[in-house]
């Protein structure tokens, strides 16, 4: 077996070579390296050496090729002598014997022992394809042309490409399928003559709209395939050409130029090189109630008439060219009877036709009423479609002449559509009469007790939402309250007593009270648009000083209303004069009280407080406290004074005056309970001799009914002893007496016992009897009906046979026996003759009748000619 350096293992200088192999030995002395193909065995000598052990040979499949880099000239190649070498150069070797490779050649970059991944199969080339290659060197193809170093070209298929060493393999390159209605885009890299003869330069693309395979020159770079824009009714296309060119429909084109094309113009587009889609656009479409106005419009030398506008009505549909522009359909105005258009026009034009033509300038402005239908022509501008408003009772609006800038208020009920020189105008109310009208015309805080009277005047429309300023402004004025309202254009006031509703001019605005409130009062705690004329109370908390100096708070409340004429304007207005008639009655009253206190003593003062601040308040007359105070600024009339507390200012009096009241408490509280301990035991002792009295009472009863007890206990005894024999001789007999009456029962039941037995045996028996014949009765009936039913059956089965044979058929019949025997008879020569003796007589009525009813019955003979036939 050969060792890896290809000799024999055995150490010695033999080399095997198998069939189909081939090694590459170095004779030393010539330096020549040649080789030896099996099968054989090699002796190597002393000089000789082994470079390649034994190899396959090279074998080349169909269809397959291999590339021999250096190959060696075997035409002049000669065993033992140098060869020629041809360094750096390819040989290409198909499909042919096996071979050796030679000393210096080398197939790929494998070794001679693997030698198969270098084996490659020959390029196929199908159809719609072709093999891009590159000459390496200079030369002339198989085809005769010639070809420069680094020069490309494309051999179409089918083909099975034979390389050559000349020229490199690039790629496979696929054709193209430009669909129906596609293009394909290519960029010249070179200047070249495409297959159709048209010289491109370098840069230059074009588009192949030729249906198919189509296969890309050398020079030709596919950029993309160009899918059309399908051009449907309602779709164009917006397109701009960036050079001068033509189009896709042959039309010149300059540069920057934008163009539409629609339906009309090709069902489908392919946008050239020189094209730039700018965007597909729909189709406008007006319906019968729409409009529009085209901005910038074309004109018929095809080019914008860059600020003009084009007014187009429907029903109608087209595209927007280039340039022009919408800013929104409009719909068709449709007025109703209370509806209108206000209308300003922008430009100088002739409005109507014929008799009804009116010439409008800019500026000017009109109306026009429903019910129509309207559409604006483009010299005129819509400012505001009206409608007329409506209006209820006590409603309103403010509504300003622009013309002459009186302001007015329109007052429901009615419906009101304002005139084209009418406007309406919003009243402008301070934040605090919003707040006040919202909350019922009185704003403070929860705990003052006035501001619980104006939630009935609370309107509902205000707490919904923001109050509309164009709106008339209305309060409801509270009962017994009165509203002052000023009108500044004509400098004059007004008073509304309620419970009214007050309306305010667009001039007018209420005359807003800030009251005093809280205990004690502070200002301005209370804001009010109503002043309540009363009868009503105030309540205050007042400090005063005694004489002994010592300070009070004294809470007083005192009744108070106004006295007014209404319908006179100046007593109305007197009652507003005082702007704080709360404050300023606690004022008042708070003077007099503190200046009649300061006069007296501290218990001067605690015995006669009522007498003292009555009289300070409402005045003394002749020893007399008056019955009112009346306070001229205003007429508010102060009619009682209540005092609800006296307490102490200083905490250390207070809590003197606290421990003299729970000093004399407590003194009256121990007399009234030594009083009652007094009381207490007087009844105690009362009660016990009372209970002693009956207890001595019960006692003598008591020895009285033992008495009598003892009495009927002797009774008793007595009744015992005498009572037992009588008592057993009556129970004996009465034993007797019951066992006799119970044999006596017991005699009598057995007998009505037996009676009841013998009564139901019978009555079970004529039951029985009953039953049966009861049934046997209904077994008799229904026998004869059935047999009525049978003779019906028979008689009408009898009816029905007559019927169908004919009376003459059964005549015949019923004659036929008679005849036969009367016939056979006479041919015997014998008489027809009955001899009977007078022992046995026969009744010939019923044979005759017999003998008739057989015969009828379809029986051969009767009872009577069967006697004569014996």
């Amino acid at each position: 077996m050969a060792s890896r350096g290809g000799q024999d293992s055995s150490g010695s200088n033999l080399v095997r070579v198998p069939p189909l192999q081939y090694v590459h030995i170095l004779d030393k002395t010539t330096n020549v390296t040649y080789v030896e193909e099996g099968p054989q065995s090699i002796i190597l000598q002393v000089h000789q050496e082994l470079v390649v052990t034994p190899a396959p040979f090279v074998v080349v499949p169909p269809g397959h090729y291999c590339r021999i880099l250096n190959p060696v000239d075997r035409s002049k190649y000669e065993k033992g002598k140098p060869c020629v070498v041809k360094f750096g150069q390819v040989d290409i070797r198909l499909h042919s014997e096996p071979f050796a490779l030679y000393p210096g050649e080398q197939l790929g970059n494998s070794s001679p022992h693997d030698y198969k991944k270098d084996i490659k199969r020959l390029p196929v080339v199908k159809a719609n394809q072709a093999i891009l290659l590159e000459a390496i060197v200079d030369h002339t193809d198989l085809d005769g042309i010639e070809r420069v170093t680094g020069e490309r070209w494309q051999i179409p298929g089918p083909i099975t490409y034979k390389p050559t060493a000349e020229a490199s393999i690039g790629k496979i390159v696929n054709a193209q399928v430009i669909r129906p209605g596609h293009a394909l885009h290519l960029r010249a890299q070179q200047d070249f003559t495409d297959a159709d003869e048209v010289e491109r330069i370098t840069g230059e693309e074009w588009l192949v709209t030729k249906e198919g395979a189509y296969l890309p020159g050398v020079h030709a770079e596919v950029v993309q395939i160009v899918a059309p824009y399908v051009l449907a009714d309602t779709v164009a296309l917006y397109l701009r050409a960036k050079q001068q060119t033509k189009d896709g429909l042959g039309k010149d084109r300059s540069a920057g130029e934008m163009y539409m094309i629609t339906n009309e113009d090709a069902d489908s587009y392919v946008p050239g090189v020189n094209e730039d889609v700018v965007k597909t656009v729909k189709k406008t479409v007006l319906t019968t109630k729409q409009y529009c106005i085209v901005q910038d419009p074309v004109g018929e030398d095809g080019r914008n008439q860059l600020g003009g506008r084009e007014l187009r009505v429907g029903p109608a549909s087209f595209f927007l060219k280039p340039g022009e522009r919408v800013d929104k359909l409009e719909a068709v105005f449709v007025l109703a009877d209370d509806e209108a258009l206000l209308l300003r026009s922008m430009e100088e034009f002739t409005d109507g036709e014929g008799s009804d033509a009116k010439k409008r300038h800019p500026g000017d402005v009109w109306m026009i009423r429903g019910p129509r239908d309207f559409i604006p022509s483009i010299e005129v501008h819509v400012q505001e479609k009206r409608k007329a408003i409506p209006l209820r009772k006590n409603e309103g609006i403010y509504v300003r002449d622009t013309q002459s800038g009186k302001v007015r208020t329109v007052v429901g009920p009615q419906s009101y559509l304002l005139t084209a020189t009418e406007v309406l105008i919003a009243k402008e109310l301070p934040a605090e009469v919003e707040a006040m009208l919202k909350s019922g015309g009185g704003i403070g805080d929860e705990s003052i007790r006035k501001v619980a009277y104006f939630e009935s005047s609370v309107d509902p429309a205000l707490l919904s939402g923001k109050r509309d300023p164009t709106r008339l402004v209305t309060y409801r004025c509270p009962p017994n309250t009165a509203v002052q309202v000023y009108d500044f254009q004509r400098q004059k006031a007004r008073v509304v007593f309620g419970p009214d509703l007050v309306a305010l001019g667009f001039h007018e605005n209420f005359n807003v009270l800030s009251l005093s409130a809280g205990k004690p009062k502070k200002e301005g705690a209370l804001k009010s648009l109503a002043l309540m004329l009363g009868p009503d109370f105030t309540t205050d908390i007042i400090e005063v000083e005694t004489a002994d100096h010592a300070r009070l708070n004294v809470k007083l409340a005192f009744n108070n209303h106004f006295e007014v004429e209404r319908g006179d304007p100046e007593s109305e207005a007197k009652m507003f004069s005082v702007p704080d008639f709360i404050g300023f009655a606690c004022r008042q009253v708070g003077s007099r009280v503190r200046g009649a206190v300061a006069q007296i003593s501290f218990d001067k003062f605690h015995r006669n407080s009522q007498r003292v601040i009555r009289g300070a308040v409402l005045g003394i007359v002749d020893k007399k406290v008056l019955p009112e105070l009346k306070f001229e600024a205003n007429n508010l009339v102060i009619t009682s004074v209540d005092i609800q507390s006296i307490e102490p200012c200083d905490p250390r009096m207070r809590d003197s005056l606290i421990k003299s009241v729970q000093m004399a408490i407590e003194i009256a509280t121990n007399s009234i309970e030594r009083s009652a301990q007094h009381d207490a035991a007087r009844v105690d002792q009362e009660a016990r001799g009372h209970l002693e009295r009956l207890h001595l009472q019960n006692e003598k009863l008591a020895e009285e009914a033992r008495r009598d007890l003892y009495g009927l206990q002797a009774e008793s005894a007595a009744v015992e002893s005498t009572g037992q024999a009588k008592a057993e001789a009556s129970a004996q007999a009465e034993r007797l007496l019951i066992e006799a009456h119970c044999e006596i029962d017991s005699a009598r039941l057995r007998a009505e016992a037996a009676e009841i037995e013998h009564a139901a045996e019978l009555e079970s028996r004529v039951n029985a009897q009953n039953a049966e014949v009861e049934y046997q009765k209904l077994l008799n009936e229904l026998q004869i009906t059935r047999a009525k039913e049978v003779m019906k059956i028979e008689v009408g089965r009898f009816s029905n046979t007559v019927g169908a044979l004919g009376g003459e058929t059964v005549t015949a019949i019923a004659h036929a026996a008679p005849m036969e025997q009367a016939a056979l008879l006479k041919g015997m020569g014998l008489s027809p003759d009955l001899m009977t003796d007078s022992s046995s007589p026969l009744n010939m009525f019923k044979l005759s009748q017999a003998d008739g009813q057989k015969g009828l019955g379809g029986s051969a003979g009767g009872s009577l000619s069967s006697l004569l036939s014996k």
